[in-house]
């Protein structure tokens, strides 16, 4: 029997990640100032990948921990597995990740990601992997269109994105729906330090029940279902300094 510890973690280019995630992930889409790819390989194939870069809104994010300088966190913006991988393979392939960012980039001091309920699930593979918990929103962001396609709000109201010509706010207020869940937010302290600089609380996960959010594509469930097997997660510019010694490790 296949297990866990019979994957591979390492670097990849980010265009190897990019098709493996647009093929996989729930969302079919990349985040395009992803500049850390790690993938997940299975007797020899391509079967998973993590991809780490900035917040889309890197200075208020920057502010959850008090004192982290500009290049000190990373994102984990998309993470996809196939279902090929065995049982286990996302914990230890965010370890084995976590483990390479320590190593060679040692500015970097917590990272974070969210976990779209909306869409996906409620986080079950960070909880796993000793993240913290520190936030749970309702998810009003995400709309379903006329034809089926999921795009976020702020796209839509946003001028530099409107569609078809039309002005912003347009196709939210002909026929797009927003999708009922949550958003919930984690954070992995690396620098174990920077604990005491959180400026939110840490939540206790019994909060996912109390807040009705354990949810798994958009759906309720119930807590002994903690045992599922996702099979892709949605996450959310490292410096110049990371981008270097990137290449000065792994290649370009």
């Amino acid at each position: 029997m296949t297990t866990a510890k019979e994957i591979v973690i390492k670097p990849i280019t980010s265009s190897a990640a990019n098709i493996l995630v647009k093929k996989i992930h729930y969302s079919s889409k990349v985040v395009p100032n992803s500049q850390l790819h790690f993938g997940v390989f299975l007797n020899g194939k391509l079967e998973g990948a993590m991809q780490f870069g900035p917040s889309m809104d890197k200075r208020k994010t920057l502010g959850l921990v008090r004192e982290t300088q500009w290049n000190g966190f990373l994102e984990l913006n998309r993470m996809a597995f196939s279902d090929a991988l065995p049982r286990n393979s996302e914990s230890r392939a965010i370890g084995v990740a976590i483990r390479l960012i320590k190593k060679h980039y040692p500015h970097i001091e917590w990272i974070i990601s969210y976990s779209d309920a909306t869409q996906c699930g409620d986080g079950i593979i960070y909880r796993a992997s000793g993240f913290y918990l520190t936030g749970i929103k309702e998810n009003k962001t995400i709309l379903k269109m006329p034809d089926g396609s999921i795009v976020a709000d702020k796209t839509l109201n946003n001028t530099n994105y409107a569609l078809k010509g039309q002005s912003a706010g347009y196709w939210k207020k002909n026929g797009a729906t927003p999708l009922v869940g949550f958003q919930l937010r984690y954070i992995y302290f690396i620098n174990k330090n920077a604990i005491s600089r959180l400026c939110v609380d840490i939540l206790p996960f019994a909060k996912i029940d109390q807040l009705n959010a354990r949810m798994y594509k958009g759906l309720k469930r119930v807590k002994e279902q903690e045992s599922e097997h996702p099979s892709d997660l949605g996450g959310a510019s490292p410096t110049h300094t990371l981008q270097n010694l990137e290449k000065l490790h792994y290649g370009s």
